[in-house]
């Protein structure tokens, strides 16, 4: 509440009614601006919505900045608000999405002092134990919850790897059209270990790396990519959004084949991006996840 009618509103309301009546009210009030502004950026979008190196209404932005670095996916889905909303505001089906990301190696979710938290372990592109990996404990906020918009955050002041404020943020909403428009937020910041690291890798077996951010590209050239660290972050975005995407297009299969449908589904939609996101074969990745998903149904 910010804005000097938006004082004003809760002040009145506080002399008529008191805290309690005025919190939900300022409440409805700030998710229903936000489900505006997110069909807003919906309509501004439009246009590269419809044309651009994805091949389908995808947007993503990328950005470093002092604070850290932050990947933004804007995404107009085919899924209904409601099957979207139900699937992704329960942090046990968030572990489901999180296990098909290439470097996810086990999910496990808990009730905290703090609330649902996540524990999920991160290591490289190979089959690891868990005490090769790192582990990183998300607190599951699910910030709003309405009719036609929600907000889900997963947050954690120290991240994988030497990060911190790690922060993985989805929200949605409900169009006139029945389709559902999702923003995806992947950001963080790191120490200077981390950022040492992350310089040796780019410098030497990521050299060769690309992001989704076309830089140049001549009349009947191929594109010139962004390469560093906003190249990174682009990628691991990606990935995160296929795997929100690919756990929503195979929910409805039967319970015996979800997981294995989602896993084919994902590399699909990765190998659609070879440059940027090929880095297995598709019977390594099948074996690895299969012995993840398996290890993740009990607590580590």
């Amino acid at each position: 509440m910010s804005s000097p009618a938006r004082v004003g509103r809760l002040w009145r309301c506080l002399l008529a009614l008191g805290w309690a009546a005025c919190l939900g009210t300022a409440l409805a009030q700030d998710s229903s601006e936000a489900a505006q502004q997110l069909r807003a950026k919906n309509s501004a979008l439009g246009a590269s919505l419809q044309h651009n190196v994805f091949a389908q209404p995808l947007v993503l932005v990328s950005q470093e900045t002092t604070q850290g670095l932050r990947g933004d996916m804007y995404a107009l889905v085919g899924f209904p608000f409601a099957n979207v909303s139900s699937a992704l505001q329960d942090p046990q089906q968030w572990c489901e999405v999180m296990i098909l990301h290439l470097n996810t190696k086990y999910c496990h979710t808990f009730d905290g002092a703090q609330g649902q938290q996540i524990q999920l372990n991160i290591g490289s592109k190979s089959p690891q134990t868990l005490s090769q990996s790192s582990r990183v404990t998300l607190a599951y906020t699910l910030a709003t919850s309405q009719p036609d918009y929600f907000e889900v955050q997963l947050s954690a002041s120290e991240g994988p790897m030497g990060t911190r404020d790690y922060q993985i943020r989805l929200e949605a909403v409900a169009l006139a059209t029945g389709q559902t428009f999702l923003h995806l937020t992947y950001a963080y910041s790191a120490n200077l270990a981390a950022r040492l690291a992350m310089q040796t890798y780019l410098a030497t077996v990521g050299s060769n790396k690309v992001g989704f951010t076309v830089l140049s590209q001549a009349a009947q050239g191929p594109p010139v990519w962004i390469k560093g660290v906003r190249a990174l972050v682009e990628r691991n975005t990606m990935r995160y959004y296929l795997a929100i995407n690919s756990y929503l297009a195979t929910r409805e299969q039967p319970a015996t084949h979800r997981f294995e449908a989602s896993l084919q589904h994902w590399f699909s939609a990765s190998e659609a991006y070879p440059e940027q996101l090929h880095e297995i074969e598709r019977p390594a990745y099948l074996t690895m996840k299969r012995a993840e998903h398996l290890r993740q149904q009990t607590v580590q």
